[in-house]
C-alpha cells in the first residue's frame, strides 16, 4: 500500500516545531531506504531522487567557491533580471523584510546576484552559504528553493528538512522560476526565505504571483523596443525592392516588406553581417540596422546538403538544439513542450501525426489543436527541417540524441506518458 504524501502546508500552518520533526523523520527514513508513515510531497521526493543519482552528500555542505564581485557585477549589468528588480521589490521586499525573510535572485545558472532583506536573516544565510555569488544548482548543494525550481519550471516550496542536505534543514525557502516571455528561456529564479517559524502556507502563491508580474513587465519591455525599432525600420524598407524583413537582435520581426509577416526568425547566436543561410528563410545578407538586423532575402535557393541535428537533453531542465549545415550552425534552448516533442519526433523518425502526438503528451489523441499549434511554432526555427502529414524529421537529415546518464533523469518536469515509459529502465 503506497503511503498517502504529507499536507507539510497545514501541517506547518498549525505547528512549526512539529512539522520539522515529522519532516526530519522522513528524510531520515527515506535515505536509509526504509518506509515512513507518510510519503515525501512528489515534487520532493523526485528532486532526492535526483540527488541521490548525483551522488549530492546529504551530510556535507558542499559550497562552491563565490564568483569575484566584479563577476556578480557584470551579470548583473548582463541580464535580463535587472529590468525586473523594481518589480520584484516593490511586490516581494517590504512584506519579507517585515516577516523576517529575504529575496533572492539568482541567474539561470543558479549564481546569486541579488540578495536583500531582513539584516538578521540575511546573517543566517551568510551561515548556509546563501551568499552573493554562491553557487544554489540542484545537483551542487541539493534540493533548494533556487535549483530545484530552476530544475522543474514551476514554482517549488522546500520545508525544512525537505532540503536535501541535512544543514540546510532549519531553512525554509520558496522559489519561483522567471522565464524569457519571448521564447519561454529561463533566466533566473527568486526566491523568499527564512526561518521554519517565519514562512506562511501561502508564500508559495504570493511569489509565483509575483515572477508572473516581473515576466509581464519583461513582455512590455519588449513590445517597447520593437516599437522603436519599427519606426526606424519603415523608411528603409520603403526604399528596397524584393524580400525584406527587420529583426531585432533575438530574431523578433519589427517590419517586413514583399513578404508574408513573420512573427520570429531563428538567428545564430553569433551573428555577423554578410550572406548567410538562415532557417525558413534560406540565403539572406544580413546587415547591422539600429538595435536589430535587416535581413535581405535571396531569391536563388541554396543547393540542399545533409545536415545535422543535435538533440541535448542530458542536462535536467536545461535542453538545446543544435543545427550545422555546411552554410553554419545554430543553438537554440528548447522549452520543455518542445524538448518532449523533438524527442518524441526523433524516437519515431517515420513520422507520428497530431493525433500520436496528443496520446504521447497527454494520454489524449483527441488534444490535436495543442499539439499542432505547437508544432507550428517549432516549424518557426527549424524551418525546412521538418516535414507535416506526419510530422517528421526531413530525409536529409542526420539526428543525435544526448540522453542523461540515468534514464529517470529524462526531462524531469515531462508528464507525458510517453516520456515518463522511457524513465523506466527496459
Amino acid at each position: 500500500m503506497v503511503n498517502p504524501p504529507m499536507n507539510v502546508a497545514r501541517l506547518v500552518a498549525v505547528d512549526a516545531a512539529q512539522a520539522a520533526r515529522v519532516l526530519s523523520e522522513l528524510r531520515e527514513a527515506t535515505l536509509a531506504g526504509q518506509r515512513a508513515r507518510i510519503a515525501p510531497r512528489p515534487e520532493i521526493e523526485q528532486s532526492w531522487g535526483r540527488m541521490l543519482r548525483s551522488g549530492v552528500d546529504p551530510d556535507h555542505d558542499f559550497r562552491s567557491r563565490l564568483l569575484p564581485a566584479d563577476e556578480v557585477r557584470r551579470r548583473r549589468e548582463e541580464s535580463p533580471l535587472r529590468h525586473i528588480m523594481p518589480v520584484l521589490r516593490q511586490g516581494l521586499l517590504s512584506v519579507a523584510d517585515v516577516a523576517q525573510h529575504i529575496m533572492v535572485v539568482a541567474d539561470a545558472e543558479g549564481r546569486v546576484l541579488w540578495r536583500e532583506g531582513s539584516s538578521p536573516v540575511l546573517r543566517k544565510a551568510d551561515g548556509l552559504g546563501f551568499e552573493l555569488g554562491a553557487d544554489w544548482r540542484e545537483d551542487v548543494v541539493g534540493t533548494n528553493g533556487v535549483g530545484t525550481p530552476a530544475v522543474v519550471r514551476r514554482p517549488v516550496q522546500v520545508f525544512a528538512a525537505e532540503h536535501f542536505v541535512r544543514s540546510h534543514a532549519s531553512w525554509t525557502c520558496t522559489g519561483a522560476p522567471i522565464t524569457d516571455p519571448r521564447d519561454g528561456r529561463l533566466i533566473g529564479v527568486v526566491d523568499v526565505s527564512g526561518p521554519l517559524e517565519t514562512m506562511h502556507p501561502a508564500t508559495l502563491a504570493w511569489v509565483d504571483s509575483v515572477a508572473k508580474l516581473a515576466e509581464a513587465r519583461l513582455r512590455e519591455l519588449h513590445l517597447a523596443s520593437l516599437e522603436r525599432l519599427r519606426a526606424v525600420a519603415a523608411p528603409v524598407l520603403a526604399r528596397l525592392e524584393g524580400r525584406a524583413l527587420v529583426v531585432d537582435r533575438d530574431g523578433w520581426t519589427a517590419a517586413v516588406s514583399g513578404m508574408p509577416y513573420l512573427r520570429r526568425v531563428a538567428l545564430p547566436k553569433s551573428l555577423t553581417p554578410g550572406h548567410r543561410w538562415l532557417p525558413a528563410l534560406g540565403a539572406c545578407a544580413v546587415e547591422p540596422l539600429a538595435e536589430g538586423w535587416l535581413l535581405r532575402v535571396a531569391e536563388e535557393p541554396l543547393p540542399s546538403s545533409t545536415t545535422r541535428i543535435l538533440l541535448d537533453l542530458s542536462r535536467p531542465g536545461r535542453s538545446s538544439v543544435t543545427v550545422a549545415r555546411a552554410t553554419g550552425s545554430w543553438s537554440r534552448e528548447l522549452s520543455p513542450r518542445h524538448a518532449e516533442l523533438l524527442y518524441l519526433l526523433a524516437e519515431h523518425r517515420s513520422g507520428r501525426g497530431a493525433a500520436g502526438l496528443a496520446e504521447d503528451l497527454f494520454g489524449d489523441p483527441s488534444r490535436t489543436v495543442t499539439v499542432r499549434a505547437e508544432m507550428s511554432r517549432i516549424r518557426r526555427y527549424l524551418g525546412d527541417l521538418l516535414g507535416h502529414r506526419p510530422y517528421r524529421f526531413c530525409e536529409n537529415t542526420e539526428i543525435e540524441v544526448l540522453l542523461p546518464d540515468n534514464p529517470r533523469d529524462l526531462l524531469p518536469r515531462s508528464t507525458a506518458p510517453a516520456v515518463a515509459r522511457r524513465r523506466t529502465p527496459g
